[in-house]
């Protein structure tokens, strides 16, 4: 087996040391080298060429997100993020994502002692992943869109804050009711919130307990303690907070939305976007035989191929797109007969 070579960029040496020892236990790295600050680091990548790269965003002398940036424009590679889950590290998360990061994890707290559990995990996915691209969609918010009455429902993980703003950035104001559950600890969900409510034309905020869902919204889960899911009353649809234990590893979870909606299937679009892992593929299937429009996003689009290419192994996408045709296929789905095909 041909071990990962891996370059840890921290300011904190303990944090350099549970970084290592976190990989190395690990047993599939190679630690090629360790900075203090970006520009140590700048000299050990051009020395080792390593697979993957962990960052800190808080750093002495160049922050890590300028880094970041230079590294992305001028030698391109696999980038996780560290952070702290307060609301300055967490928007400076949701940056480095945007920048070209492929994962941010949070660093470790007193009571969250756990946060490191899934580094080596997260590391060696994001050491094989793709690059995400800087292109965005030429589709362009429609205003002849019709809703009918279809809500759909999208999980993701990593690599889906870019896919998701690309997608929703080819919604129009009075788009279907998207809810959202992205893999994310609870305070990068709420920066990102924010982010995507300053950029797209729908309404964008972090979904509430007994919130109706509603045409022209955005809700994304707020994950923390809690799943987001969903519960029918006639022909109205309300949004649900549960506090229970992590569903395939994660809370939210994208199972844990899409089987809430088991019982009125025919009324959701089910979509599957990038992220590592199987979360959703198997409530998708089950909302696909009950009658549901099903999209999984397609390999080559997908920083990691891992949700997707389990809902496509079952059988459970009835359509597999690249991430440019995703929005356009959402609407299709969810437009009234007379508003024909939004192009």
């Amino acid at each position: 087996m041909t071990l990962k070579r891996v370059v840890i960029v921290d300011d904190s040496p303990s944090m350099r040391s549970l970084i290592r020892q976190c990989l190395l236990r690990d047993g599939r790295f190679e630690i090629a080298g360790e900075a203090s600050d970006p520009y140590d680091a700048r000299e050990i990548i051009r020395l080792t060429s390593p697979d993957v790269l962990t960052l800190d965003v808080e750093m002495p002398r160049m922050d890590g997100l300028t880094f970041l940036e230079r590294l992305m424009r001028l030698r391109p590679m696999p980038v996780v993020m560290l952070s702290t889950e307060t609301h300055r590290g967490s928007s400076a998360a949701i940056d480095a994502l945007e920048l070209g990061a492929v994962d941010c994890i949070g660093k470790p707290r007193a009571d969250r002692p756990d946060t490191l559990a899934d580094l080596a995990e997260r590391v060696f996915v994001a050491s094989e992943a793709r690059l995400p691209g800087a292109s965005r969609p030429e589709l362009r918010p429609s205003g002849n869109f019709r809703w009918n009455g279809r809500i759909v429902l999208i999980g993701a993980s990593t690599g889906g804050v870019d896919a998701l703003e690309r997608v929703l950035l080819s919604m129009p104001r009075n788009a279907p009711p998207i809810l959202i559950a992205q893999h994310m600890p609870g305070p990068f969900l709420a920066s990102f919130a924010e982010r995507l409510a300053r950029r797209v034309a729908p309404n964008v905020a972090l979904a509430r307990g007994g919130e109706q869902v509603l045409q022209g919204q955005v809700r994304i889960a707020p994950g923390g303690e809690h799943h987001l899911g969903l519960r029918a009353s006639g022909k109205d649809v309300w949004c649900d907070l549960v506090a229970d234990g992590k569903v395939n590893g994660h809370r939210p979870s994208v199972d844990y939305l899409f089987n809430s909606a088991t019982s009125f299937a025919p009324l959701v679009v089910p979509v599957l976007l990038t992220g590592m892992g199987r979360d959703g593929a198997e409530c998708m299937l089950k909302l696909s035989k009950a009658g549901a429009s099903s999209i999984a996003q397609d390999r080559d689009s997908c920083v990691v191929y891992g949700m997707p290419r389990v809902a496509a192994d079952l059988g459970a996408a009835r359509r597999i797109l690249p991430l440019g045709r995703i929005a356009e296929a959402i609407l299709e789905e969810t437009s009234a007969p007379e508003a024909g095909r939004t192009r």
